[in-house]
């Protein structure tokens, strides 16, 4: 069944060698200004073999921060830093894409450059506690974007994703999903708007389309892509209409001609399905916990252009290697996902025969 991952395909303007590409996996290892580094640069060119990477969610605005150390794509310092991450994976041979995420309400003022309130498509104050320098803290409550600010932060995803091309990156990823911002936009209980961005399916899917679009045009569609997770309850999420939600989303974003669709798949097949007539250009699909051969089925079967894969690529830098070799994989340690230094990160061993 593995067969037909190593198949060559485009993606949008992306020319991918084969279709096993690395999911986006937040690390905090950013520095507290969110410059990505030297490690960060070889942590994501040890991994350049897969065939395209998303890199780990980076905020688009001071606003969009959520986590510690988490890297942003909004200065000319990010610039420069991640500059220093492509030019790596480049010259490792490998593509890369920008993840672009907003967390909105998921957020703490402790984790921000401002130290501001968090900002949201409503004020419902998320359940939870967010990790801080100085321990675990409740996420307070946001507060509700005007009408016009949502158009400013529209326009923050446009001038991060021009920013990421001048840091060298092939493209970007809108993160639509995860219940971070544009998804609490689609959802019922965090979207309770009563402006022309809340209330109707159609009203509340505007925010990403906008994104979608102006990210488009500034980049490329064809450097472009979006990140959804349908039914997926994370952040404190509950969509009332999932089913009515997404073939509409999908619908709207398909004439834009975007490269990819990116799935964080969450059980429902028949949703799955649904979406793919819906879509017409690559369909890379996340079944997380999924062995490599249920997941290269759906490759075989046509359901998926290109599957991701999180920590199996997180631990075993050489996955690509070990896949079409059949060699075991290393274990990853979940007591290093998040912040830290090398450990954990860079040191993971390679296979030797």
């Amino acid at each position: 069944m593995l067969n037909a991952l190593w198949n060559p395909a485009v993606v949008g303007e992306i020319p991918l060698p084969h279709r096993l590409a690395m999911a986006p996996l937040t690390r905090n290892r950013a520095t507290p200004d969110g410059v990505p580094t030297d490690l960060n640069a070889e942590y994501y060119a040890q991994r350049a073999s897969h065939a395209l990477i998303i890199t780990e969610g980076t905020q688009p605005s001071a606003d969009g921060q959520g986590y510690p150390v988490t890297p942003g794509i909004h200065t000319v310092e990010h610039i420069a830093g991640w500059r220093k991450v492509t030019d790596a994976v480049h010259k490792a041979d490998g593509h890369i894409v920008i993840q672009l995420m907003h967390a909105g309400r998921i957020s703490h003022p402790d984790n921000t450059p401002h130290h501001r309130q968090p900002v949201a498509p409503s004020a419902v104050r998320p359940a939870g506690d967010m990790f801080t320098a100085t321990g675990l803290k409740p996420m307070p409550l946001p507060r509700e974007l005007s009408t016009d600010e949502v158009a400013g932060t529209v326009d923050d995803f446009r001038a991060a994703a021009a920013a990421a091309i001048a840091a060298g990156a092939d493209g970007v990823e809108i993160h639509a999903a995860n219940g971070y911002l544009v998804h609490q936009f689609l959802a019922t209980n965090t979207n309770q708007r009563t402006d022309r961005y809340g209330g109707s399916v159609d009203n509340r899917i505007r925010f990403a389309v906008e994104v979608a679009t102006a990210v488009a045009d500034e980049i490329g569609a064809g450097r472009t892509g979006i990140r959804i997770s349908p039914a997926n309850p994370f952040n404190d999420i509950a969509e009332s209409d999932t089913h009515e939600l997404y073939p509409a989303l999908v619908s709207a974003l398909a004439p834009l001609g975007l490269a990819y669709l990116h799935i964080a798949h969450g059980g429902d097949e028949e949703l799955l399905h649904t979406l793919r007539k819906l879509w017409p250009s690559a369909l890379v699909l996340n079944r997380a916990g999924a062995d490599i051969d249920t997941r290269a089925r759906d490759v075989e079967d046509g359901l998926a252009d290109v599957i991701t894969v999180g920590t199996m690529a997180l631990a075993n830098p050489d996955l690509v290697q070990r896949v079409r070799s059949g060699a075991p994989l290393n274990t990853p340690d979940p007591a290093t996902f998040y912040g830290g230094g090398a450990a954990g990160y860079t040191d993971y061993p390679t296979h030797t025969a």
